[in-house]
């Protein structure tokens, strides 16, 4: 009986210590086109009443885009994105919001936590994207959309009312 109580006392304090699920949960959104994807991995931070773009995520700042580490994007195959070329790789994906357009950045530096380290000279493709603002729907956690169409897909970043869309085309393997 008593290494019973002594076992229970001992195991007690580590009960604490158990890591509940994160405030802002762990996502990931694919797109498909033959034998080429693109992953998009990143956490889902949720509104919670607060004011979003401009407050909680501040404009004209590096933002991780999401939560905890920063965003990843891989991709195994070059793509044109909003018209421009990204090569195939692994990248964190940051974003600078303004009020009418973001600044979506491609950067080479993977692994980060948040956007604390952030190198500018890593940067591998930067796309100014418009804002489109949603009247008819409302978005409680960041969320990263993907809709595929053959060879293109759009990728939609939402978040309370707030959207912006990137469309992706992918490039065909050079012989």
């Amino acid at each position: 009986m008593f290494r019973i109580l002594l076992g229970l006392l001992v195991a007690l304090p580590c009960l604490g210590q158990v890591e509940g699920a994160r405030p802002s949960p762990l996502a990931m959104t694919t797109v498909r086109y033959k034998d080429a994807y693109v992953k998009i991995t990143y956490s889902r931070p949720a509104k919670k009443g607060r004011t979003i773009f401009g407050e909680l995520v501040p404009f004209n700042q590096v933002w991780r885009t999401g939560a905890n580490e920063a965003t990843e994007w891989t991709s195994t195959r070059d793509m044109e994105i909003n018209g421009q070329l990204l090569p195939a790789g692994t990248y964190s994906l940051f974003t600078i919001p303004q009020p009418n357009q973001w600044t979506v950045i491609f950067n080479s530096d993977v692994g980060q936590w948040g956007s604390y380290n952030y190198n500018a000279k890593l940067d591998v493709l930067r796309l100014e994207v418009p804002v489109q603002m949603l009247r008819d729907e409302s978005f409680e956690r960041f969320t990263i959309e993907a809709k595929p169409r053959n060879d293109q897909a759009d990728i939609r970043l939402a978040w309370d009312q707030v959207s912006i869309l990137l469309q992706l085309q992918f490039k065909e393997p050079k012989p």
